[in-house]
């Protein structure tokens, strides 16, 4: 797996501009939130009161992914899964479709208006994943090292 800076350039070099970057920082997290709400209600497996959903599957999953790529940032992000898992559950489907629709056009109006170019996802499909931690790396302090990823926000 290439390390986070090779993935957080090249996520970085498909959002330049200040509008492209605007409609991603509401957009990603409107897809997150409500794609984790969706999959609460997707049962996999159930004996009496323990229960797992496709979200926790979808949220172990990504968490392994980011803590291999960027540990501190992994962390933070588990947080905000976990957050979002309880708010999405409690948000009904329709919302949650809702949401999830307009995240997605604020990706492709980003994209369309304002970088002029396609999203990253289309030459690479982790950038599926790289872009809700790219976001998430904007908001959250962290220690300068050689290692620290590319945010360019």
């Amino acid at each position: 797996m290439p390390d986070g800076n090779a993935r957080f350039a090249d996520y970085a070099s498909y959002h330049r501009t200040a509008g492209n970057k605007w409609f991603h920082r509401f957009g990603i997290p409107m897809i997150m939130l409500s794609l984790i709400g969706m999959l609460t209600r997707v049962e996999i497996f159930s004996i009496h009161s323990f229960r797992i959903d496709l979200a926790m599957v979808l949220i172990l999953a990504s968490s392994v992914y980011y803590l291999a790529l960027e540990w501190r940032l992994g962390l933070a992000m588990l947080g905000v899964s976990i957050i979002f898992y309880v708010a999405g559950a409690a948000l009904p489907f329709s919302v949650n479709l809702a949401l999830f629709i307009l995240g997605w056009i604020f990706q492709f109006v980003g994209h369309s208006v304002y970088e002029k170019n396609r999203p990253a996802f289309v030459k690479n499909l982790a950038h599926l994943l790289i872009g809700p931690l790219w976001i998430l790396s904007g908001m959250v302090p962290r220690r300068k090292t050689s290692r620290a990823p590319v945010t360019d926000h």
